[in-house]
């Protein structure tokens, strides 16, 4: 699972085993430590109405409902957004990068426009 944040948006994008697990489990987490700190970012199954986030002692969570979270890992949907007036935040698929990259891709989903080049 990866994060990427840039001003007051906020955007998850999951691999195929990320999303397994987010299935079963309704909950994946992972860490990233600098020093003497962890930032820990989750994304977590919930009964809201729309995708939302909190950040609380360090834990930066994505809530998906879980009508979103069904369709989403059951269909080839790419993702969801929701847009606030003070934030926008995202959750999609990783899909591969069509540029050479050095990153390892295997686990991530096929590119729909690779054979598009």
């Amino acid at each position: 699972m990866k994060i990427r944040i840039k001003g007051n948006s906020l955007r998850y994008r999951l691999t195929r085993t990320d999303i397994d697990t987010f299935i079963k489990q309704g909950h994946l987490q992972e860490q990233a430590n600098f020093g003497g700190n962890v930032l820990t970012y989750a994304i977590k199954s919930s009964n809201a109405d729309e995708l939302s986030a909190t950040f609380e002692n360090s834990i930066i969570t994505l809530n998906m409902p879980f009508t979103m979270a069904a369709e989403w890992t059951g269909t080839d949907r790419v993702g969801y957004e929701n847009r606030t007036a003070d934030f926008y935040l995202l959750v999609e698929k990783d899909f591969q990068c069509l540029d050479n990259v050095e990153e390892d891709q295997s686990d991530n989903y096929p590119n729909p426009l690779a054979g598009k080049k």
